[in-house]
C-alpha cells in the first residue's frame, strides 16, 4: 500500500472527521480518480502530433492514454466530427495515490514562479481542476526529447458534497494552495 493511501486511511480520516463531524467513516469525503487530458488542436493537420501528445501522457500517468475524438463539427475551427482532438487517462486506486504524490512533491515544486495552485478552481460539487502550461515539469519527460510544450488539465474528483470538504482534503494531501 502506498504512503498516500495509508496517510488517507489514518490521518486523514481522523482529521476530517474532527473538522466536520461525521457520524460515519463512510461520510468521510475520498479521492474517487484523477483525470489528466490533453487537448491537441494540432492534431487535425498531422497525426504525429497526436501520437508524441499520446507517448508524453503515458509515460506521466504509467498508463495506456485514450484518444478523444470531436463531438460536433466547427466550420471554423475546420473540424469535423469523430476527429481525433486529443488524449487522456483517468488513475484510480493505487497509481491515482502515486500519481499525486509525484505531483505535488516533485513536479508542482519545479513550475516557474510557483506560488501555490488556485483555491478558486473547484467546481461546486467538490471536484478540482488545475491547468499546467507544460508538460515538461514532469521529471519522467525528457527535456531533449520534446517536440513542442503542451499543456494538460488535471481534474480530481472527490465524493465530497461542498467544496469547502474538497479543499480540506486536497489540503491534507499536501495540495499547496496560494494563500
Amino acid at each position: 500500500m502506498s504512503r498516500l493511501k495509508e496517510l488517507y486511511t489514518n490521518e486523514i480520516v481522523d482529521a476530517m472527521t474532527k473538522k466536520f463531524g461525521y457520524k460515519n467513516v463512510m461520510e468521510v469525503p475520498k479521492l474517487d480518480k484523477i483525470v489528466i487530458n490533453m487537448g491537441v488542436g494540432e492534431a487535425k493537420e498531422n497525426a504525429k502530433i497526436l501520437d508524441t501528445a499520446i507517448k508524453d501522457l503515458e509515460t506521466i500517468a504509467g498508463q495506456k492514454a485514450v484518444v478523444t475524438r470531436a463531438k460536433k463539427s466547427v466550420a471554423n475551427f475546420k473540424l469535423r466530427e469523430g476527429m481525433p482532438i486529443g488524449c487522456k487517462v483517468t488513475l484510480r486506486g493505487e497509481k491515482m495515490y502515486e500519481f499525486l504524490d509525484r505531483l505535488v512533491n516533485l513536479s508542482l515544486p519545479r513550475v516557474r514562479d510557483f506560488r501555490g495552485v488556485n483555491p478558486n478552481a473547484f467546481d461546486g460539487r467538490g471536484n478540482y481542476a488545475l491547468g499546467m502550461k507544460e508538460q515538461i515539469i514532469f521529471p519522467e519527460i525528457e527535456y531533449d526529447k520534446v517536440d513542442k510544450v503542451r499543456g494538460m488539465d488535471i481534474i480530481f474528483v472527490t465524493t465530497a458534497n461542498t467544496d469547502e470538504e474538497a479543499r480540506e482534503l486536497l489540503t491534507l494531501f499536501n495540495m499547496p494552495f496560494a494563500k
